[in-house]
């Protein structure tokens, strides 16, 4: 047995009339027609959207000697120790 709770829903009254005639016209109740209408919008699962591929544009050809890219947390370190402030003595 398939319990139902009752509830009370407040629509635009255009909206109430689409949904009556709707209804109709598919010739279900509107409480079947809310349902339905219910589960598919809960329920969907949207299509997944493509993503372009990232792409990194670099200006100025390759970096310096001995710059190792790959080695992002070294170049932060480097960078650290020749800041102005630790040459002002700070």
């Amino acid at each position: 047995m398939m319990l139902c709770m009752r509830t009370t829903v407040s629509l635009d009254d255009g909206l109430a009339e689409d949904l009556k005639r709707h209804a109709a016209e598919s010739r279900v109740s509107v409480s079947a027609l809310v349902e339905r209408l219910l589960r598919e919008a809960l329920y969907a699962r949207p299509e997944p959207r493509s993503v372009p591929p990232f792409t990194l544009i670099t200006v100025g050809g390759a970096p310096r000697e001995g710059v190792d890219l790959d080695r992002g947390a070294k170049l932060l370190d480097d960078s650290d120790e020749s800041s102005p402030l630790d040459r002002a003595g700070r």
